[in-house]
């Protein structure tokens, strides 16, 4: 079965350049595209795609919002993988917040968006690898003083799966995480599957938010 992607841009030649990029991959579909986020929100709940590449600064009405509309809890549960030309922007942040699966710098090289649209439309998070301990760390920065109390849910962490999810909110992968545990990967995603249920979160990225927006995880401790 093949990814049905709706590419959501304002400048008509950004859209035309990943349409051609997508549509070169054999499992990847492009079944539309929008100009804005309106226009976004209503084709991605009319055509029903996998994903939404979406960009951040669109009329109307902005990718963050669109994101919100299309993830939150009264919306569609559709994925969202966030592309940016401003790297480290606050509006990458307020994406995430908003329930985006992740992002990637449009001048990424083909493979590697081609690859994230995979992935996010597979069900996992995405933060771009070159950037994402930068991301983590400048997100932290910008929260305000996280709560001393634990949600009782963290409660119902097992050691190992607090463990775990300490190193996935620092920026780890999978693979440095079983490095770092000396676990197989199996039992890696078996923890952070644990770990997403217990905490009712989406995503590895929602992961990440929580761990900081509730102290489990500090700024500078990196």
């Amino acid at each position: 079965m093949s990814t049905r992607v709706l590419i959501a841009d304002d400048q008509a030649l950004v859209r035309a350049g990943f349409r051609k990029l997508l549509e070169s991959a054999p499992d990847i579909e492009v079944v539309g595209e929008a100009s804005d986020g309106r226009e976004a929100v209503d084709q991605a709940r009319r055509l029903r795609p996998s994903i939404v590449l979406m960009d951040i600064r669109m009329p109307r009405l902005d990718g963050i919002e669109a994101t919100r509309r299309l993830t939150g809890v009264d919306g569609d549960a559709i994925r969202v993988l966030i592309l940016t030309t401003f790297g480290l922007d606050d509006y990458v942040y307020d994406a995430l917040r908003a329930g985006a699966s992740g992002f990637m710098l449009k001048d990424a090289p083909p493979e590697e968006i081609a690859a994230a649209v995979r992935i996010v439309a597979s069900g996992e998070a995405l933060l771009a690898p070159s950037v994402t301990r930068a991301v983590i760390e400048e997100f932290a920065r910008q929260q305000p003083s996280a709560a001393t109390t634990e949600p009782p849910a963290v409660a119902e962490l097992t050691p190992r799966e607090r463990e775990v999810l300490d190193l996935l909110a620092r920026g780890l992968s999978n693979p440095e995480i079983c490095a770092q545990l000396v676990v197989s990967e199996a039992t890696t995603k078996t923890h952070v599957a644990h770990i997403l249920q217990k905490l009712d979160l989406r995503d590895r990225v929602q992961a990440v938010i929580y761990a900081y927006e509730t102290g489990l995880v500090r700024a500078g401790n990196t």
